[in-house]
């Protein structure tokens, strides 16, 4: 399958974690999860080397996992530290230990190599630590659709303008070009509406009445970790494309966890730079991006069932896919990578290459 292993993922939200066994499948693997006695989240392989019962369906001893069929036992490491009815334990008696870092109240795994694993690397944002900024956790909406489909949704301004007329998108938007670039590691994709009225989301918790300017940002970090940082501000302002934060402006985040071939499940939240604070506009809030989610959910639900058809034609590719085209590009690249073992370059080689 077109998975990316040496990548973090979010397992959930901390919330979901606590000293319950629970299973979680991220690229087709299971995993049990808990917080141990010291608060922090453990990932182990969810399967019993001995006779292959899910570790999930087992109990906790102190901060072990007791299988519950016959009792082995293991360690937060992965090791397996008792066998009733023998003293010995073979070396071979032990389940994967994942990496695990929780930051900003998100737990994320690490699904590689654990020698690659760098925490440096996990995704953060400046905003999510400053005081003139809210965050605000939505829920996890599970989608029967294949991680790339939603993925490269999430880097796609042209959609909402049909997709989502009534909350993030509207008909003034449909024809104004979308710029792109692809040379750093994060696709972004953008554009600026200028003098039009505002959108539904807009009208609800910027107050605007009269012509906006306003934005879409989209940033997709590899794998599939999609940024929107989108806003509006009076049309008077003639906002410069780096004075964004004088305008109403939020980052929705999602986060794409795979789960399998046809599932995908899409943790999002928000951060906003107005309402600091206040629940009730978070409540609000939460409410129109459901609507909006759930748009893009039938959407691609669609999409996947048409895909597992019997192809009629070839697709075709417009201009507004070269956000996606190169996300997919880079995710096969990356699979590919992972595939074979690098050496390094040869010494003394007996092979000698003249093209």
């Amino acid at each position: 399958m077109d998975y990316v292993k040496n990548a973090w993922y979010v397992a959930g939200w901390s919330a979901e974690f606590n000293s319950e066994l629970r299973r979680v499948t991220i690229i087709e693997e299971n995993i049990v999860m808990f917080r141990n006695s010291s608060g922090v989240v453990v990932g182990l392989e969810d399967q019993c080397p001995h006779r292959l019962l899910p570790l999930s369906k087992g109990k906790l001893i102190g901060d072990d996992i007791q299988c519950g069929y016959h009792g082995m036992t293991f360690n937060c490491e992965g090791k397996c530290v008792r066998i009733p009815g023998q003293t010995n334990v073979p070396r071979s008696s032990r389940v994967t230990a994942y990496v695990v870092h929780e930051i900003n109240h998100i737990v994320w795994i690490w699904m590689g190599d654990p020698s690659l694993a760098n925490t440096d690397n996990v995704f953060n944002m400046a905003e999510f630590s400053d005081p003139g900024w809210h965050a605000h956790q939505g829920e996890a909406l599970h989608l029967k659709s294949h991680y790339l489909n939603v993925a490269e949704n999430l880097v796609d301004p042209a959609h909402v303008s049909f997709v989502h007329p009534t909350t993030l998108g509207n008909a003034s938007s449909e024809n104004v070009p979308v710029d792109v670039s692809t040379a750093g590691e994060v696709i972004v994709a953008w554009r600026w509406i200028r003098d039009a009225p505002p959108i539904g989301f807009f009208k609800e918790f910027g107050g605007f009445t009269g012509n906006v300017d306003r934005w879409h940002y989209y940033y997709l970090h590899l794998p599939c970790t999609a940024v929107i940082d989108f806003g509006s501000a009076n049309t008077s302002l003639a906002l410069a494309e780096d004075d964004r934060n004088q305008g109403v402006r939020i980052f929705a985040l999602h986060f794409i966890t795979p789960v399998g071939p046809d599932h995908s499940i899409d943790r999002w939240m928000h951060l906003r730079n107005t309402a600091v604070g206040d629940d009730k506009v978070s409540d609000k809030m939460d409410t129109m991006f459901k609507v909006a989610f759930s748009e893009d959910k039938e959407i691609l639900e669609a999409i996947q069932l048409e895909e597992k058809r019997p192809p009629r034609r070839r697709p075709i590719r417009i201009a507004i896919d070269k956000g996606p085209a190169v996300y997919r590009k880079r995710i096969r690249e990356l699979v590919e990578a992972e595939r074979v073992h690098d050496l390094g370059d040869p010494v003394d080689p007996t092979f000698v290459h003249h093209d």
